[in-house]
């Protein structure tokens, strides 16, 4: 067997190789992460079979899954390696020498006495899954922030319009309205039946010519500011949002397309649907890089930090917070969730409550049942039966 250790940077990466004996059968080269890059560590090893080859990669933030999409397919095989593996070795040297080309053979040591997780399809899609997911979130974020800009625009050129949407301001209808008429001036200045057919097909029909009258009348006499450069800014806010709104539909229909290719029993938990199922399975990666649930619920930062100094130890404590933020956001929804749709889980939930518990301390012992139910799941692969 022909052990490749690859160590990971942002621009390039060093690799070198070694045989079951510790054998330098490849010094250590640097390659750039680009195609050309990828293609010179193809060119370096193309003497040995890919059959015989494992290729060891830390596993260490994004950077090394552009190469890892790039050799699977190629049939190379894979194995993830934790830092804290060769971190040991390291220590266990008397000079703790740390260099690009040194932790090359490093990895191949550590693939060499079997401290690896094997790279599977379901891994890369995992990836896919991940980066999805995350770019989801930020889109999510993006949204969030132009709509307080967007709600602060018409706080100050038309205040009044809030009450005419009963408190919702971010609905199709008042989009479509404020894409053709920004400021209430232009509104009160809008013909009655142009205004009476941009509200009844926006809204389906909700609002009429009553209601267009009225939203006229609340027009002439707002106190808003009149300040054209807001109404721009008003206009440009909603086509923002429309294109994020387009955004996440496409991305949503990609995971959808993912996670029903992966068949996950994840979706057979009540109240869990694609979306926060793909946070779960794409930040969880491979369960069996946990031996039990207590080391799940740890990386997703949802035990309990501990509280101690000499005799004292704290009677509450708070989650520690540390891990994935992504995966404990989901786990968290998804316990909200689960309470309302399945009987085991709201009993559950109405028996913390009923000694006392806050709800958030009611659901943060949900969140630690799901995290259990979850991780049987995945290990057996079993549908969800608790009923």
């Amino acid at each position: 067997m022909i052990f490749i250790g690859i160590d990971i940077a942002k621009n390039s990466h060093f690799a070198s190789a070694v045989n079951s004996d510790g054998e330098v059968l490849v010094k250590p080269f640097s390659f750039e992460n680009s195609r050309d890059g990828f293609n010179l560590f193809l060119n370096r090893f193309k003497a040995f079979s890919v059959n015989d080859c494992l290729v060891g990669l830390e596993s260490t933030g994004h950077y090394g899954d552009n190469l890892i999409c790039f050799l699977f397919p190629k049939g190379f095989k894979i194995g993830m390696i934790n830092a804290i593996q060769t971190n040991s070795l390291r220590n266990s040297n008397i000079r703790k020498t740390k260099n690009d080309k040194i932790d090359t053979f490093l990895i191949s040591k550590c693939l060499i006495l079997g401290d690896y997780t094997l790279i599977q399809e379901k891994d890369i899609n995992a990836i896919r899954l991940r980066t999805l997911c995350r770019f989801r979130f930020d889109v999510i974020q993006s949204q969030t922030r132009l709509k307080t800009q967007l709600t602060t625009c018409l706080d100050l050129i038309f205040p009044e319009l809030h009450n005419f949407f009963k408190g919702n301001l971010h609905l199709k209808t008042s989009y479509a309205l404020l894409e053709k008429y920004s400021s209430p001036l232009e509104i009160s200045k809008a013909r009655i039946d142009t205004l009476t057919k941009l509200l009844a097909s926006a809204s389906r029909g909700k609002y009429s010519y009553d209601e267009a009258v009225i939203l006229k009348n609340i027009a002439k006499l707002s106190i808003g500011v009149d300040n054209p450069a807001i109404s721009i800014q008003i206009k440009c806010l909603i086509k923002q949002l429309d294109l994020l709104k387009e955004q996440i539909s496409s991305i949503d229909k990609n995971i959808k397309e993912i996670m029903d290719d992966l068949n996950s029993p994840i979706l057979t938990i009540p109240g869990i649907g694609y979306t926060l199922g793909a946070i779960i399975l794409s930040e969880i990666g491979d369960i069996k890089r946990f031996s039990n649930p207590t080391k799940l619920l740890a990386y997703a930062g949802l035990d309990p930090s501990v509280r101690q100094s000499g005799n004292f130890n704290a009677k509450t404590t708070r989650i520690s917070k540390r891990g994935s933020k992504h995966l404990r956001y989901a786990i968290h929804r998804a316990s909200f969730v689960i309470v309302y749709n399945n009987d085991v889980f709201y009993e559950y939930y109405t028996t913390k409550r009923s000694k006392g518990k806050s709800h958030n301390n009611a659901l943060g012992h949900v969140c630690n049942k799901l995290i259990r139910v979850i991780f049987k799941l995945l290990t057996e692969n079993i549908p969800f039966n608790l009923s």
